[in-house]
């Protein structure tokens, strides 16, 4: 396993969520962290929390464009490890119901976004880094209705990091799958009605409760350090994916 003391670590996604809990184990484990996302304020908001004075930096962009792709790495430099982690809430409408702009927009979000994340910071990687992208339980248990078209993004993830780990070896490229974890998301997506899923979905896990960002980041630090894992997918859910 390499150390991450001194390394350059990209998070997309970085301001909240689980790229905020990868970006702080980063940091706890020596690394300089550059933490991305769409809000000024948000960065703002998060590298005070995470604190690590002269070694958070911060950049506002938008991963759904690919200007602001480009000069993320055009001004952020040479790297060690891209971790991606952003995302919006997925489409829930039944199928005949879909609303194609809302699923363009999230398909462009995710996936065309991480495509373009890696067409761009392959050019600014050192020698022995990684990518690390993020897929999710949806692909295992897809929700019902409104679950095909987010279970479809999620599944793509697996194959894509097995192709491009083929194409820009040795740089190596790995996903990390979670199941449910507590982050500010949910609450855009369920509102008050959180706390109760997440009974009764604790109570249905092995685990015996939701994750926490603190849970899932050790999964994308285990990806970075050992320099023997490419083209996989690492499914970190507390056992969601059995029940």
């Amino acid at each position: 396993m390499t150390t991450l003391t001194g390394k350059k670590i990209v998070v997309v996604g970085g301001s909240s969520g689980i790229g905020f809990g990868v970006a702080a184990a980063a940091l706890e484990h020596g690394a300089d962290v550059v933490i991305v996302g769409r809000s000024e304020d948000k960065l703002r908001a998060a590298e005070k929390r995470l604190g690590g004075v002269g070694r958070v930096t911060r950049i506002a962009a938008d991963m759904a464009s690919e200007a602001d792709v480009a000069r993320l790495f055009d001004t952020g430099g040479a790297f060690d490890h891209l971790v991606a982690t952003a995302g919006t809430p997925p489409p829930n409408d039944p199928i005949g119901e879909t609303d194609m702009d809302f699923v363009r927009g999230f398909v462009d979000g995710k996936l065309v976004g991480a495509v373009m994340l890696a067409k761009y910071a392959v050019r600014k990687l050192n020698k022995g880094g990684s990518m690390i992208f993020t897929s999710g339980i949806n692909k295992d248990r897809p929700p019902v209705p409104g679950g095909s078209v987010v279970s479809a993004v999620a599944g793509s993830f697996t194959y894509f990091a097995r192709a491009l780990a083929l194409e820009i070896a040795p740089t190596r490229v790995n996903i990390v799958s979670p199941g449910w974890v507590d982050t500010e998301m949910w609450d855009e997506i369920v509102g008050e009605a959180k706390t109760g899923y997440f009974e009764q979905m604790g109570a249905r896990i092995p685990a015996g409760r939701i994750a926490r960002p603190a849970d899932i980041a050790p999964a994308y630090l285990y990806l970075m350090q050992n320099a023997f894992m490419t083209g996989e997918t690492v499914h970190i859910d507390g056992g969601q994916r059995l029940v």
